[in-house]
């Protein structure tokens, strides 16, 4: 498949979210918080099954070094709260900021750094900057920040900051980590949690928010080695996004110009996505960076404590160098949401045929009818199996049906409809990416046997009750 083929608009994807309880927008009967949303029953599903496949892959089953070996990560929790010295130390206090434009004629805020990305807000819609009433402040620095008072007084020394980023507690835990759990280099630390930035202008759904989720890992090496090691994560991190079903042409590596680079940089690479809201241009879903020793030398110089390695061999003392993979939890929802979305025509009922995806602008064709369907990966769909009784007015149907949905779930999340026609009640678990329908019939009655509907051909075919959790267990691995 090409680039060329039309990606779903984001207000599509929106839509779907709020009507089928994956996203809803934040405090919304207040009328909303710009730049925080709220994951529904089957949002929050999809998230954290995105998350534990992550933690999967790198904790408790981390890839293959080139020796054929599994690479040692362990876990974190660390809090959301630290002490603020912390952020003095890692220069968050002093540089991280954005700059931030004020339009005074329509009171309307930009970030001067791309301020060709957004429309004045003014009609006929123009770029900011563009209509001639248009009043631009000089850029200014803006600290993305949050702040908090920690205690019964608000003051200076109360003050502290919600994390900006999840990597800090893994560099003040570095030691505690050596001290505990006797690993040795090279090894990482890996950690899933919230972060607040208080963004200029958050935009495009949850593309960019003030409240997020982070999967990082720190990759703590030998400076010699470290190059190795970056080309190592590289691989492994494309490779994982890969396996979660996005398109290869969908995803493509950007390196950072030295212009770009974070203070602490040596290198960064990002995993760029094919976003409907950046086409033709990709966007950012996981930036891979060489922080090299910088955040380790900071902690060990701001809180007077060595942060250093001895190497139990040769006895080396040296300060690790440190491979950073970084991604962002709630793109990877939206990313999944923007992949499976896919419409489709498929043939009515008598006719024969399978579904073949909807041209944009063309009818369609006679003797079928439009679908939309979620084409999730089958691990990572929010529900996986959903179970029907034929009638819902025939007590024996609906008795079989319940027994068969209260094992199935027992082993996977399932869902349990016996409201409309057969067909109608397929359409709703299509457009929420349901995998499997398993249908309960007078023939379940007579020999014990099921209908098995896959979501993605539309075939069914005829499985024993005997055989369908063992058969459903292969085909939900993938």
């Amino acid at each position: 498949m090409s680039n060329d083929r039309q990606l779903t608009p984001l207000d599509t994807i929106v839509s779907l979210c709020k009507r089928r309880g994956f996203i809803y927008q934040s405090s919304e009967i207040y009328g909303g918080i710009n730049g925080f949303w709220d994951y529904g029953p089957l949002g929050v599903q999809l998230k954290n099954n995105i998350r534990d496949d992550w933690w999967r892959s790198m904790v408790e089953c981390a890839p293959l070094d080139e020796n054929g070996e599994p690479v040692h990560i362990v876990g974190l929790d660390s809090s959301i709260i630290q002490n603020p010295r912390a952020w003095v130390a890692s220069g968050h206090v002093g540089g991280f900021s954005d700059p931030m434009i004020d339009c005074r004629a329509c009171k309307a805020r930009f970030r001067a750094d791309h301020l060709e990305e957004y429309d004045c807000p003014r009609k006929p819609s123009k770029k900011a900057g563009a209509h001639e009433s248009c009043d631009l402040t000089e850029p200014r620095e803006f600290n993305l920040m949050f702040e908090t008072f920690v205690g019964a007084v608000k003051s200076d020394e109360s003050r502290a900051y919600l994390r900006p980023e999840t990597a800090q507690g893994i560099f003040l835990n570095y030691k505690n980590v050596l001290d505990t759990t006797r690993v040795k280099l090279p090894f990482g630390i890996a950690q899933i949690g919230k972060a607040f930035r208080n963004e200029v202008t958050p935009r495009n759904f949850v593309f960019r928010s003030r409240e997020f989720e982070q999967m990082e890992m720190e990759w703590f090496c030998h400076p010699d080695e470290s190059e190795k090691w970056m080309d190592f994560w590289k691989r492994e991190r494309m490779r994982w996004w890969r396996s979660l079903g996005i398109r290869e042409e969908h995803l493509i590596f950007r390196d950072h110009e030295a212009d770009e680079l974070a203070h602490y940089s040596k290198a960064c690479v990002d995993v760029e996505y094919l976003y409907p809201f950046t086409a033709p241009k990709y966007g950012e879903l996981e930036g891979i960076a060489h922080r090299g020793c910088f955040d380790l030398t900071q902690h060990g110089t701001h809180a007077e404590m060595k942060l250093d390695y001895t190497d139990p061999v040769t006895n080396e003392r040296f300060v690790p160098n440190v491979i950073e993979p970084a991604s962002g939890l709630t793109r990877g929802v939206l990313v999944l949401l923007c992949e499976a979305y896919t419409e489709e025509w498929v043939p009515k009922e008598g006719v024969e045929g399978g579904p073949r995806e909807a041209v944009s602008g063309e009818s369609t064709p006679e003797g079928y009818e439009s679908r939309v369907v979620m084409k999730f990966a089958p691990r990572l769909a929010p529900v996986k199996v959903a179970v029907f009784p034929l009638l819902k007015n025939k007590p024996e149907l609906v008795a079989k049906a319940r027994e068969v949905f209260k094992e199935l779930r027992q082993h996977w999340h399932c869902f349990y409809d016996q409201t409309g026609a057969i067909g109608r009640r397929y359409r709703r678990q299509d457009e929420i990416g349901t995998p499997y329908g398993v249908t309960i019939d007078f023939d379940t009655l007579a020999d014990n046997t099921v209908t098995l509907r896959d979501r993605d051909t539309m075939k069914q075919e005829r499985i024993s009750l005997d055989e369908l959790s063992g058969h459903l267990a292969g085909r939900l691995a993938s």
